[in-house]
């Protein structure tokens, strides 16, 4: 018998599920899951790093609902594993599954806001990402290819983004955080980027850390 989750609102449990299925239409489709105090975040990665070198950035789609207080958990399944059950429950799938992106958590404090944007130019960054992905690939391309060129058009900062990569912009729209027109915040610390709208939070890590940590000094001499 699979687990399952349980919501004090059916609404949330329906959010949940809605969210799973835009992910599940990814190239990763992998969600993480991590509820305490009774709220849950609810993440995917639109695009991320497969390798270190790769230049595209780390780009996290995240919205909040909420569950039982008592529910503590941080796991990362299928998104198109979690399956509707009773009203206000959702089914987990038997087992986890492994995403690297997953290991990676956005800061909690220290964003500044720097700005905001239009959602309809955002959806208007998307597009041309979209047209311009659609024109460089070949006929009948291989996934490394693919990814070459996501990499290029998407991880390409866009001015009308305040500078942000253009990914950002894809992720909001394929999430369907882009509903009406309102202002979107954006909000930085350090490397990060988020972008806050009222369906949900675009988090972008520029570039892909590479080579070795400080080396520390353990234990006496």
């Amino acid at each position: 018998m699979s687990h399952e989750l349980v919501f004090p609102d059916p609404r949330a449990a329906a959010d949940l599920l809605t969210f799973a299925g835009r992910a599940a239409r990814l190239s990763d489709p992998a969600v993480r899951l991590r509820a305490a105090s009774g709220v849950m975040a609810v993440s995917t990665a639109p695009l991320s790093p497969r390798g270190f070198g790769e230049e595209t950035p780390t780009v996290l789609a995240m919205r909040f609902v909420h569950t039982d207080p008592e529910l503590e958990c941080d796991l990362v399944v299928d998104a198109g594993a979690l399956r509707a059950g009773e009203e206000g429950r959702v089914a987990l799938p038997d087992s986890g599954i492994s995403a690297a992106w997953a290991g990676i958590s956005p800061p909690r404090s220290g964003w500044l806001r720097v700005g905001e944007l239009a959602t309809g130019a955002m959806r208007e960054v998307a597009r041309r990402g979209v047209d311009e992905v659609a024109r460089m690939l070949p006929a009948n391309p291989g996934d490394d290819v693919v990814r070459s060129v996501r990499s290029a058009v998407w991880g390409r900062t866009d001015a009308t983004l305040l500078a942000t990569p253009a990914g950002a912009a894809f992720a909001a729209d394929a999430m369907g955080f882009l509903g009406g027109e309102e202002a979107v915040g954006v909000h930085r610390t350090g490397t990060w980027t988020r972008l806050s709208m009222q369906r949900g939070h675009v988090l972008v890590r520029a570039g892909n850390p590479t080579g070795l940590t400080a080396v520390r000094t353990t234990g006496g001499r």
